[in-house]
């Protein structure tokens, strides 16, 4: 039974965001919050919505209307808001000469905005998209660096009602024009170009490429925009919007065939997004929140969305965070940053540069999510970064849920690799084959929701059937994720990978993380992806494609140490069939390894599509190694 690596002090509780909740509606066990708020989702979202002071320019009717299923569900319906105000120009009434952003450039330049200067500068771009004829419900594609421009671009867009389709910052242009023409976008917003890793990359030049495919497409607006907005007052009051208007369309790869386009709306992201920032995250006016992230990933609408609408301060910064490798560290110290956001790929990647040498103390809060977690990166991130004070929030969610299912909060004890528990208002469970619930067993099985919450995705764009298939039609009326999960005897909740990837060996379903997770433990292996391959005899044997560390020697013998090691760990059973060392893993630009593609690699299959895949060269590296 392993122990909590954290446990908050009476004094994280008493200040913590969701410690003010459970004092004002009489809490005293954050588990009887919780449970409350699954039981009862018609009291708890208006009673978040009042804590965290998010505000609406009507209130709503019903909380929710379930008359065509849970499938489509709404929310605060009749209530009329805009992100904008409550992300932008509400904070340049209460704190005008705060921060709202800094940014920050791979060449060392730094900018910034007030919440003044942001409010203003967001209204006058909402200005410039009417004036090009954008409207309630057009798409503006946003295709930028991670920078001020982007917080300013997303709110410009909920100012006016249009729907915003992040682009990931670094698509070729094929993958950008699949999105501008599936997305039917009226307007892009970019950028000549911007730097990674010390290069330019020709944002500019790969919109205009990717425009002859985008038949929709009407103007491109560059940034700095200054002379888009020249005529441009400052003035259009932001548009009250109803509830259930769409703001958001992204467009995420899934497992296989095209990118899907999950719709998100105003009341129901805003109000999702807040409460894991709030509660989860625990971030207010005086945190300074970074998210090593992109706006392509949900994780930049959640950073851009949920912390400006908690009041704090965001820092981007355009390219790598790991160019130079102490980069993130540096900012950290200098920026003063007290909420971090990281993927588990990243801090593996940072592993073997050292321990951080810059002062971290003004670290309160470290998030991650993105790829389930091993022990030994999560223990270098708790104790060499966050000095054990700092607790790992742990979350997971997607793309189509508009915030996360599971997370921990600063104000409970939480395990390493652990995700806590489900999260307020998120009625989670884990079940078998038959839909039977395993939460009491200790067993692996598919994670679901059984009830909606106001952050799912309203569907897919311009595909409701490819919606229902995908999250509905396993268990009828229960939101199926994809991801196996277990819950183990103290009651803390763990993932073990996406089901879709899973291995059957000898008959035992077992994630690529276990696998992984025990090849990385080999001091040789830095990161691992495990796949499974079709046997005559035995069914399913598993693959381990891994990155070896800096100096190790890449042949038999370190090749049948990390089986041993496997074998070791999961049993004999379990023991990969080939171990193949490889310079790198295929990972999209959320730092996610396409174990699909490598699957399909290794077969000599089609991967599908490979929009969102940063190293495409990875793939034909694993070709040419089998």
């Amino acid at each position: 039974m392993r122990a909590p690596v954290w446990t908050p002090s009476e004094g994280v509780l008493a200040a913590s965001n969701v410690g003010r909740l459970m004092r004002r509606h009489g809490f005293e066990d954050y588990w009887d919050l919780v449970r409350r708020s699954q039981e009862d989702p018609e009291w708890f979202w208006p009673a978040a919505i009042e804590d965290m002071d998010v505000e609406f320019f009507r209130p709503w009717d019903a909380v929710s209307d379930l008359s065509r299923g849970p499938e489509w569900a709404t929310w605060f319906v009749g209530g009329r808001l805009n992100i904008a105000w409550n992300c932008a120009h509400r904070w340049a009434k209460r704190r005008p000469e705060a921060l709202a952003c800094v940014s920050l450039g791979e060449d060392g330049e730094r900018r910034g905005l007030t919440w003044a200067e942001m409010s203003r500068e967001v209204t006058r771009l909402a200005e410039a998209l009417v004036g090009l004829g954008v409207e309630e419900g057009d798409r503006v594609a946003i295709f930028l660096p991670m920078s001020q421009e982007v917080a300013v671009a997303s709110h410009a867009c909920a100012h006016i009602g249009a729907i915003q389709v992040p682009i990931f910052s670094g698509f070729a242009a094929p993958a950008v024009a699949q999105r501008l023409q599936a997305s039917e976008a009226k307007v892009v917003i970019t950028t000549e170009v911007s730097m990674r890793r010390g290069r330019e990359v020709p944002m500019l030049q790969i919109v205009e490429e990717a425009q002859a495919q985008a038949t929709e497409l009407e103007h491109v607006v560059v940034a700095p925009w200054d002379e888009t907005v020249a005529d441009c007052p400052g003035e259009l009051p932001p548009a009250e919007v109803d509830s259930e208007t769409p703001y958001l369309l992204t467009y995420t790869s899934g497992t296989t065939g095209l990118p899907k386009g999950v719709v998100h709306v105003q009341g129901g992201f805003l109000v999702s997004i807040a409460r894991e920032v709030c509660y989860q995250a625990d971030a207010g006016p005086d945190d300074v929140i970074h998210f090593s992230t992109d706006m392509g990933w949900i994780m930049g609408p959640w950073t851009v969305v949920g912390g400006h609408a908690m009041g704090s301060t965001l820092v981007f910064a355009e390219g790598a965070p790991d160019w130079p490798a102490d980069r993130l560290w540096r900012m950290i110290e200098e920026e003063r940053v007290s909420i971090l956001g990281v993927s588990p790929t990243l801090i593996r990647a940072l592993i073997p540069h050292g321990d951080p040498a810059a002062d971290l103390l003004s670290l309160r809060i470290m998030v991650t999510t993105g790829e389930p977690w091993n022990p030994e990166p999560y223990r270098w991130l708790f104790e060499q970064v966050g000095g054990r004070r700092c607790p790992i929030i742990n979350c997971s969610g997607g793309t189509e849920v508009g915030a996360c299912f599971l997370s921990p909060t600063p104000a409970i004890p939480i395990k390493a690799c652990s995700l806590g528990g489900p999260a307020l208002g998120m009625a989670m469970d884990v079940v078998d084959s038959e839909g039977r619930s395993l939460v009491d067993t200790g067993e692996v099985g598919e994670l679901v929701c059984r009830k909606p919450f106001p952050g799912m995705t309203r569907g897919f764009w311009r595909d409701p059937e490819r919606y229902l298939d995908t999250y509905w039609r396993r268990f009828p009326g229960i939101w199926t994720h994809g991801d196996w999960a277990s819950v183990d005897e103290d009651g803390f909740w763990f993932l073990h990978g996406r089901s879709d990837d899973t291995l059957n060996i000898a008959g035992k379903r077992v994630g690529p993380a276990e696998l992984e997770s025990a090849a990385v433990g080999h001091p040789s292996v830095l990161e691992a992806a495990a796949v499974g391959i079709p046997h005559a005899v035995k069914g399913e044997v598993a693959w381990l494609f891994c990155i070896a560390a800096p100096g190790a020697e890449t042949d038999g013998d370190l090749a049948a140490e990390v089986g041993e090691l496997v074998a070791k760990n999961l049993g004999k059973a379990f023991r990969p069939d080939r171990v193949v060392f490889v310079s790198a893993l295929p990972k999209t630009r959320s730092a996610k390894i396409m174990r699909r593609a490598v699957r399909a690699k290794a077969l000599g299959k089609d991967p599908g599509d490979l929009s969102s895949l940063e190293n495409p060269e990875a793939l034909e590296e694993i070709a040419n190694a089998i």
